[in-house]
């Protein structure tokens, strides 16, 4: 089988490469290594679904701005550049920064790529980026060393674009460098059981949850009557929706269920640790994930924490680095960089915030008005200064009491 797929990819020049390789062959031998699991299907387990949800969401919501580097070691937002309006605002004609940058992170994690078109003004600055699903991309090195990018669209046309008109986000770059590696291919073994687990129980919904059972006859009866009654009695009492049906039973047969056992007892403790499973496969805390079996007051507040110091910060680095790469120059990125700002996700509650607000404030290195933006409150006159506390000086710069000392 994988030897036919190749010989039938190598005639097809618009995806002539390992990727779609891996994916036609993926889509049509799933049975022959013990039943694969797609990125398509794994991603629509329940607790995969959200972990996805959850970081293409979070990431997407937070301000991913351009930013100046200024001369003093500080920065500032650079809203004067095109790339600023394209990730702070809209990413093309159609589609929001938001609805962009949630779609490409949902790519990275389910397929491990995600592409996006760069359009550029005639000074080679970034104006829109145009995503593509994952799936329609083949990527393949040229002998110049070049990449190129064959995208395929809905009408049987194609894209070809070479590296430095594509931005290429990637999960973990796979041995050839060129791809990336999602969650879900990594961990396949531990998707096939969850998503098995879930459709097991779905199957016992549809059954209502009624264990299986036998048709007993007082006598022996032939083969074509067996299989009518077999079907009649399907028909009548198996799905949830026949879960209260009246079925009579005549001629001396009878309905014996075979007791649940301790197998079927424990499948749901063994749905909770896939599902505990499959969050660690994407570093979100159970909590944030909607496991909240073992939550509390105190440790709700942390994995919040933990979601964006070990989830969300690596993901966002990962995201800022390759946009560099791919959408500024070399000279351009000495003067500015792309930063996700994370400040707002780990502000607490109000009690939290006021406090760090109190200490910042006495401290010195806060303004009045630096606090009021962060809590989307007008500029007040005279809001720029700083404290500075009485008792505090450098060592050796205090005066003495009653004037400097004697020398």
């Amino acid at each position: 089988m994988r030897a036919w797929l190749k010989r039938i990819v190598a005639r097809m020049p618009e995806v002539r490469s390992m990727r779609a390789f891996d994916y036609w062959h993926n889509r049509f031998a799933p049975i022959a290594a013990g039943g694969y699991m797609g990125p398509d299907s794994a991603s629509g387990h329940a607790v995969a679904l959200r972990c996805i949800q959850l970081i293409s969401e979070n990431l997407a919501m937070v301000p991913c701005r351009l930013y100046e580097r200024a001369g003093d070691g500080g920065r500032a937002p650079a809203d004067g550049h095109p790339l600023y309006d394209v990730l702070q605002h809209q990413f093309n004609e159609e589609m929001t920064a938001f609805d962009g940058r949630e779609f490409l992170i949902a790519s990275i994690l389910v397929h491990g790529n995600a592409y996006a078109r760069i359009e550029r003004d005639s000074r080679s600055q970034v104006t829109g980026l145009y995503p593509y699903p994952a799936t329609s991309v083949a990527v393949d090195r040229r002998p110049s060393g070049r990449i190129l990018y064959t995208a395929s669209k809905p009408n049987g046309s194609a894209d070809r674009l070479l590296d430095g008109e594509m931005l290429h986000l990637r999960y973990r770059r796979a041995g050839d460098g060129l791809l990336g590696l999602s969650p879900i291919t990594l961990a396949q073994q531990t998707f096939r059981v969850a998503v098995a687990q879930q459709s097991q129980a779905v199957a016992q919904a549809e059954n209502a949850f009624r264990p299986a059972g036998a048709l007993v006859f007082p006598q022996q009866v032939n083969a074509e009557l067996l299989e009518r009654t077999k079907e009649a009695f399907a028909e009548k009492v198996i799905g949830a929706a026949k879960a209260n049906e009246i079925i009579v039973l005549d001629a001396g047969m009878e309905w014996k269920p075979f007791n649940i056992s301790a197998k079927d007892a424990e499948f749901l403790e063994s749905r909770k640790l896939s599902n505990l499973d499959v969050a660690r496969i994407f570093g979100v805390p159970p909590t944030a994930a909607g496991i909240p079996d073992h939550a509390t007051y105190s440790n709700v507040e942390q994995e919040s924490t933990a979601l964006v110091a070990r989830c969300l910060s690596p993901m966002a680095r990962r995201l800022e680095q390759q946009m560099m790469a791919d959408l500024l120059s070399r000279d351009a990125r000495r003067s500015l960089f792309v930063e996700h700002d994370l400040q707002g996700l780990l502000r607490g509650d109000q009690k939290a915030r006021y406090e760090s607000y109190a200490i910042g404030r006495q401290g010195g290195w806060l303004s009045q008005n630096e606090i009021r933006a962060w809590e989307n409150m007008p500029r007040i006159d005279a809001g720029d200064e700083y404290l500075s506390p009485l008792n505090m000086a450098p060592v050796g710069g205090r005066q003495p009491v009653g004037g400097p000392p004697n020398a």
